[in-house]
């Protein structure tokens, strides 16, 4: 549907993605019944000012809360044609240094076809009666940037782009987007997808060895590179080998050289011997080792804390063993610790510990615990556990931070600082480079740094080996923790994760205990395995709040897509609730689903786990579906459309159940795996167990897994930074 008119007045406009709520007055429609009236529109509007006449393109929907709104999907500014109309504009507020008189010569000399015959040549406006070089140079250059807009807009439209794509490039690029567009729109790859720019480039100037396309696609090689194989750097020759296979690319190795070179005059990459870096690795490593530095050299006053952990081991019937009470005292007399231990060893009531310390030793008061103490972790899952424990809150890091999700930045930064003297990051192994480097970045180097986590654990999903280089590096205090605290005589699971780390498995692994049992079946038999134990669980009272189940992968017989269809039907069976269909999943109310990515306006973050608390679907006279979940008291509500944010998580990835525990874990395990049964993702898995585990499935693929060292090693040049930093400073 088509209508024409003016916006009148804005209601809310974002300017990350030029996203526009307004109001908006009908002069044309093809429904007349809209004429003259002013109704809701919402869509990406970029540098529009109020009053301009645009021809929009859409349909009317209807919102649950705010009722009939026009989505727009394309829009045109008008440029007047009827001499009325070319005066009324020209002796507007859009034109400088043309009033009404001036506009009626203009228009008595060229008519409708005054404002064409301007921006083809300003010099025409000397024939005007009365002009002069000021006033035509304010004429020309107001028409000029009224209209340059709308051109971009059509350039970009021409090339392919979609109308929000074009808003969040206006937002980033401004004045220079007529330039990229003209030159390399490969610099637009932080916005739109690479391999849709590269399609659009492809299908535009259809040059495989185009330089610009070419010097793209090696950037990108280094980064898919370092994204799935966790390195911050890669080698020439492996770099090559992989732009020829990714991008279909034929190009002499001197050529790749020369544009190396390029890249890093233009400070795109670092060349260090035979490594390449992304820039923006290289600088988080540098920034890394050069601000935990800074940290380290400030002086700070020693004291002596045994009698104050004595105190405290009465106030909370606690007994610390030796390395407890030495993480305790250390962590409070250094200025930079860490902490290191596998399930049961007492991490989180060391955390608790620390925090009691340091307010009763400095009198803290409530207001003065908010200024001074952060804690702080990689995932909402992670932080509740810390607050939990303490009593006090915690945050994720990308949230203490003021993480921007539109532009990836963060608002606390080394020019806007936060201010605490302590603060405690759990989880460490899951922080990457790019993340510690920011964080340090926003803290300042008075602070007391405490970082926590198992070195043993899957290192973070992005880049870099942060936790194993910061311990190997041998700079800092470090505690590492050993002593397991049973649960029971005959408990094992702690014991079983160190037997994994250490490839000591006990012959015994297969006999049930206490926590424990190891159900053995041929792999077509384990879903249904499951199936069972489920069933039985929940006739004793148990629900989906307390029962995780655990796989390395997604697809396959046993992988996670399949196992949850199982498991939502015997956790929320349909009993005629509301449901929604995205793709092949099948989403009801009740449904217990996870978040994948962050979304710091929602305050949710990555591996957050909810429920579905409603889905509404709005039949008449518009279709439009909104889910509803709980995020722990956290309400959050999303458009369809948005549901690839989210998965159910009645099982979940071995990845994703980084920084979470759960009471009753279930583990299959088969070599339908393949190389994701390894060390360090069995090891994550059986540590994500409280109270019991229960592994189905084949023995020797789990033995097989336990020897199976992929994914153990990246390539970081942190240590070496590290090293090099505090020895020459």
């Amino acid at each position: 549907m088509k209508l024409i008119g003016k916006i009148k007045s804005t209601i809310f406009y974002n300017e990350a993605n030029s996203y526009l709520v307004a109001l908006f007055k009908v002069g044309e429609s093809e429904d007349k019944k809209y004429i003259k009236k002013t109704i809701t529109i919402t869509g990406n509007f970029i540098d529009l000012k109020l009053e301009t006449p645009i021809e929009l393109e859409g349909e009317f929907q209807s919102h649950e809360k705010f009722g009939e709104q026009f989505k727009v999907f394309n829009y045109t500014i008008i440029m007047p044609r009827e001499n009325d109309d070319i005066i009324e504009f020209l002796s507007s507020s859009f034109v400088k240094g043309c009033g009404k008189k001036t506009a009626e010569k203009i228009v008595q000399i060229y008519g409708n076809k005054s404002l064409d015959i301007i921006k083809e040549n300003k010099f025409a406006l000397d024939k005007v009666p009365g002009m002069n070089e000021s006033k035509r140079e304010k004429i020309y250059t107001s028409l000029m940037n009224y209209s340059k807009t709308s051109d971009l807009i059509l350039k970009l439209k021409n090339l392919g782009f979609s109308l929000e794509e074009a808003g969040k490039i206006f937002t980033k690029f401004k004045d220079n987007v007529a330039d990229i567009i003209d030159n390399n729109i490969y610099l637009l790859s932080d916005i739109v997808d690479f391999n849709r720019l590269d399609n659009l480039f492809l299908n535009n100037f259809h040059d495989k060895a185009d330089k610009r396309r070419v010097k793209a696609c090696l950037l990108e090689t280094l980064k898919l590179l370092s994204l799935n194989r966790g390195d911050i750097y890669s080698s020439k020759e492996v770099v090559y080998e992989y732009l020829m296979k990714l991008f279909s690319i034929s190009l002499p190795y001197e050529k790749y050289e020369e544009y190396l070179k390029e890249l890093e005059e233009e400070l795109f990459i670092v060349i260090d011997d035979n490594h390449i870096y992304l820039q923006e690795y290289y600088d988080s490593e540098v920034t890394i080792a050069k601000l935990l530095w800074e940290i380290c050299n400030k002086n700070i006053k020693k004291i002596d804390y045994t009698e104050k952990i004595k105190k405290i081991e009465n106030k909370l019937n606690i007994t610390y063993n030796d390395d407890q009470k030495k993480a305790i005292n250390e962590a409070l007399n250094n200025n930079v610790t860490i902490i290191s231990g596998g399930p049961g060893t007492g991490k989180t009531t060391i955390i608790n510990a620390i925090v009691k310390l340091y307010v009763d030793t400095f009198k803290l008061s409530n207001l003065d615990i908010a200024e001074q103490i952060a804690l702080l972790a990689p995932t909402g899952r992670a932080s509740k556990k810390m607050s939990m424990a303490t009593g006090l809150k915690a945050s994720t890091i990308h949230r203490f931070l003021k993480w921007n999700k539109d532009t990836n930045s963060f608002a606390i930064n080394e020019n806007n600082k936060n201010f605490q003297k302590l603060i405690i990051v759990d989880e460490v192994s899951m922080i990457d480079s790019l993340l510690l480097a920011s964080l340090l970045k926003g803290i300042h180097s008075y602070v007391k740094l405490i970082l926590v986590g198992d070195a043993f654990q899957l290192p973070s999903v992005n880049p870099g080996l942060v936790l194993n280089d910061l311990i190997a590096s041998d700079l800092f205090n470090y505690v590492p923790l050993e002593y397991i605290y049973r649960q029971s005589e005959n408990s094992y699971i702690p014991y079983l994760a160190r037997e994994i780390k250490n490839k000591d498995i006990a012959e015994d692994f297969i006999n049930k205990k206490d926590d424990y049992n190891f159900l053995m079946t041929d792999t077509k038999n384990i879903v249904l395995t499951i199936k069972k134990i489920i069933e039985e669980g929940i006739k004793k009272g148990y629900d989906e709040n307390n029962i995780q189940v655990l796989a390395p992968m997604y697809k396959g017989e046993v992988g996670i897509n399949n196992l949850n269809k199982m498991l939502s039907q015997l956790f929320n069976p349909d009993i005629g609730q509301a449901k929604i269909i995205y793709g092949d999943i099948v989403y009801k109310e009740g449904d217990k689903v996870l978040q994948l990515v962050n979304n710091a306006d929602n305050s949710v973050f990555n591996g957050d786990i909810g429920f579905i608390k409603s889905i509404a679907t709005i039949k008449n006279p518009y279709k439009k579906e909104v889910i509803t979940i709980d995020f722990d008291g956290n309400i959050v509500s999303i458009p369809k459309k948005e549901l690839s944010s989210i998965r159910h998580a009645y099982a979940i990835t071995i990845h994703k159940s980084q920084g979470s525990e759960f009471d009753h874990v279930i583990m299959p395990i088969t070599y339908q795996y393949g190389m994701m049964l390894y060390n360090k993702i069995l090891y994550t898995g059986v540590s994500r167990a409280k109270k019991s585990l229960i592994m189905i499935g084949d023995a020797s693929a789990f033995y097989k897994g336990v020897f199976n060292d992929y994914g153990l090693v990246r390539k970081t040049t942190l240590k070496e930074r590290l090293e090099e930093t505090f020895i020459h400073n």
